[in-house]
Parts: structure tokens; sequence; C-alpha cells
């Protein structure tokens, strides 16, 4: 089958079909990514130290790579205000709100299967404390 050379790329100089969630995967599973946007997606615009608070865990630097990354891909806005001392806001692009259903159906199945998980282990413990 052919594939028209608008659908395909070139990786490590060898073309290759295109494959449209290879390309939102890529960008997706970067550390701390879907952390970051489901983070502006619930608590909305924040200043960095307000975003770093919320995402546990993540340094400054990776924070700051992050969202350097996700303003190139036009999925974070970067508001820089004048103002002593200057005050910097990021916020979800639209390019970036398309993904509000997505990163809020995870969170729903994340926050299921953990709950379910929790319940498999206390059953689990629970069979092994009756076998005794």
């Amino acid at each position: 089958m052919d594939i028209p050379m608008d659908a395909k790329q070139i990786h490590h100089g060898k073309e290759s079909a295109s494959c449209p969630m290879d390309f939102i995967l890529r960008m997706l599973m970067g550390p701390w990514t879907t952390y970051i946007l489901y983070n502006l997606k619930t608590h909305g615009p924040q200043r960095f130290g307000e975003l770093k608070r919320r995402v546990a865990g993540i340094s400054a630097k990776m924070l700051t790579e992050r969202l350097r990354t996700l303003e190139g891909a036009s999925l974070v806005r970067r508001d820089y205000e004048a103002t002593i001392p200057p005050k910097v806001t990021y916020s979800l692009t639209q390019r970036g709100h398309e993904l509000d259903d997505v990163l809020g159906k995870l969170a729903e199945i994340g926050m299921r299967w953990e709950a379910e998980d929790a319940a498999l282990r206390a059953a689990r413990a629970a069979e092994l404390k009756a076998a005794e």
C-alpha cells in the first residue's frame, strides 16, 4: 500500500509512515509532563512557585525544562508582566485545553484503579491472615 508523501516521516534518514499516536505520545511521555498539564487544567493559570509546590517532587530545573518544552509545543503559554518583581504566569493554550477530557479520563481511571488495587491488596491480606 502506498502512503502519500505528506503522511510520511523521516526517522534516522529512513522514510516511515507517520503515526498520530506516536506524535502525541512522544509529546506527553516526557518526565512530569502529564502532571504539569493536569495541574494547569485543574487549577488554572499558575506562577512558577505555585506550580512547583503542586507538582510534588519536581525540581526547579526539571519544571523549567518541561515548561519550555510544553511552551514550544504550543500546549502552555507563558505570560510575562514587567512588574517589580516580574510576574510570570503559566496557563494552558487552546491546544493544551484540547487534552482536558483525556487528562480528566486518565485521572478518573487512575483513581478507580488505585481503589481497586487497594481493595485487592486488603482481600489478599485477609486471605493470608485467615490461612494462618
